[in-house]
């Protein structure tokens, strides 16, 4: 059975936490690829930011539903959610939208497990970790091609 080292690329891609929105948006559109990893000063993987993280950017914000009784005001659903969104909205570093701690593998992980997490945590872009060390990433693309061989 494939394993992660067989199907992840060595070769990352990686970006800073405090490069800008639009330097992200440009290597991502530069290098033909939907998410890449987010580096600490320490060159630590802290998180990994994606396509959909920069669409964020763009929607509409939703206004949480509350009731008001007597002089209580009552959120029908979670404000932190509403404080979230704003940020990423208003984000102009890698920081502000990205998202982590995220979540990796090992690269001797059977495919079949990096499947199953990449669909039950609707997961993209998938960090390959030996220790604290990042050796690779996998995108749903990469599971893909697999199909095909």
């Amino acid at each position: 059975m494939l394993k992660a080292s067989d199907i992840m690329t060595s070769n990352v891609i990686t970006i800073a936490s405090d490069a800008s929105v639009t330097d992200l948006a440009k290597l991502l559109t530069k290098n033909t690829i939907s998410g890449v990893p987010v580096m600490n000063e320490e060159n630590e993987l802290i998180a990994v930011v994606t396509e959909s993280d920069l669409i964020d950017q763009s929607k509409k914000l939703h206004i949480p539903t509350v009731i008001t009784i007597l002089d209580s005001v009552f959120y029908l659903e979670n404000p932190d959610k509403m404080e979230n969104e704003m940020k990423k909205i208003a984000g102009t570093k890698v920081a502000d939208i990205c998202s982590g701690p995220p979540r990796s593998v090992h690269p001797d992980t059977p495919i079949d497990e990096i499947a199953t997490i990449m669909a039950e945590e609707n997961i993209h872009t998938l960090p390959v970790m030996d220790k604290n060390n990042l050796t690779g990433i996998i995108g749903k693309k990469d599971i893909i091609k697999t199909l095909i061989k």
